[in-house]
């Protein structure tokens, strides 16, 4: 009875994926670094410009990460001045998070990072090709379960 091998490393899609991803993500992070803002920060900081007002929980269930976790990262935005926490009318106990208005001026300059740095890994793809990229991508994320924003 022969064994047959198994396949190699390269023969996987996730294995590309994973490399790709690492490698914009890097780039990235890169950009963000003189602005003193991390990946996750910025898929934060984002989230917040569109929903301002939310609370922890809704804001966590955006990004699909613990309350313990999320609430570390949202005093370190606290600390350097890029959202505020404000009380909940409706309950005393809870915060409604929010953007400063640092925050509210930074995000427009970390999405034009964003915009440079995806111009960057992909501009090389006509329009046509990077729009099949992201909806197979979106496809396959979307057949799996995966809902929510990456946060890292």
């Amino acid at each position: 009875m022969s064994k047959k091998r198994p396949s190699r490393l390269e023969d996987h899609a996730g294995y590309w994926l994973r490399c790709l991803s690492n490698l914009v993500s890097r780039g990235f992070a890169a950009r963000l670094e003189g602005h003193g803002v991390s990946v996750p920060q910025w898929v934060v900081l984002r989230c917040l410009y569109d929903g301002e007002g939310v609370s922890l929980n809704e804001l966590a269930a955006t990004v699909g990460v613990d309350n313990g976790a999320l609430s570390r990262m949202m005093e370190r935005l606290a600390q350097k001045g890029l959202i505020v926490r404000d009380a909940d009318p409706a309950d005393r106990r809870a915060v409604r998070l929010r953007l400063s208005e640092a925050g509210r001026a930074l995000v427009p300059i970390l999405a034009r990072e964003a915009d440079r740095n995806n111009e960057a890994f992909f501009g090389g793809l006509s329009g046509e090709d990077r729009a099949k990229l992201v909806a197979t991508a979106r496809e396959i994320l979307e057949r799996n379960g995966w809902r929510g924003v990456a946060l890292d």
